[in-house]
């Protein structure tokens, strides 16, 4: 099965360039990365990528518009300043080779040493394997065919990843692959560990209990 690569990317001229030639080390059908507007040369640094693209800001907007260009029978969704253990595509093909999987994750890494944060990648794995919730910056994997069926993600300036995996679970199995995602900490290193750990559950928290993630979304300050 072939797999697209669809990495949003806003003012992420630091990691660009090494998440995508990490990619290429397994040779995935296309890379598309989707460009929402950054000022600091982030599309010519992702040159090496197959299409480079330009959309409105807003990762649930960009990602759509980057799997509406994809040929893969297979997506993966990317954050810019993530990158994938080498045997990621063979898993991903297994994992939605069982009928009744309709989507996963890899197993995250914060890219930093510590007990703590090695206790937020156990938490992460386990909130998706007991509720099926998928953050974005775990990889979400899924079939072009299931994305296109369940109209792709919700257009929300905040949270699609977890709105959007709300919608999956109702239609199948949702699944961790045991090759790592690793996942820069800058979030964590600038806001506090602790700080933005509580921040991340108390935001997941208002919005199951009803309050709109577009609301929410002032009180998650970008970071790069």
């Amino acid at each position: 099965m072939s797999i697209s690569v669809i990495i949003p990317a806003l003012n992420e001229a630091n990691g660009i360039a090494q998440s995508i030639r990490t990619l290429r080390k397994q040779s995935p059908l296309e890379i598309i990365v989707i460009d929402g507007g950054s000022r600091d040369g982030t599309p010519d640094l992702a040159r090496e990528a197959d299409r480079v693209i330009s959309s409105p800001p807003g990762r649930a907007t960009q990602m759509n518009a980057g799997a509406a260009l994809t040929r893969g029978e297979l997506l993966l969704f990317l954050h810019a300043d993530c990158t994938l253990e080498d045997g990621w595509m063979n898993a991903v093909e297994r994992c939605l080779a069982k009928r009744n999987v309709i989507a996963g994750c890899l197993t995250m890494r914060a890219n930093a040493d510590g007990p703590l944060y090695r206790c937020i990648d156990w938490c992460a794995t386990a909130r998706v394997r007991l509720t099926g919730l998928i953050y974005g910056d775990q990889g979400l994997f899924l079939r072009r065919r299931d994305f296109a069926r369940l109209g792709g993600f919700p257009p929300l300036r905040f949270m699609e990843d977890v709105f959007f995996s709300k919608m999956l679970r109702r239609h199948g199995r949702i699944e961790v692959i045991r090759p790592k995602i690793f996942v820069s900490p800058r979030r964590w290193q600038q806001a506090g560990l602790a700080r933005q750990t509580l921040r991340n559950w108390t935001l997941t928290a208002l919005a199951a209990a009803g309050v709109h993630p577009d609301r929410l979304a002032a009180f998650y300050p970008r970071v790069r």
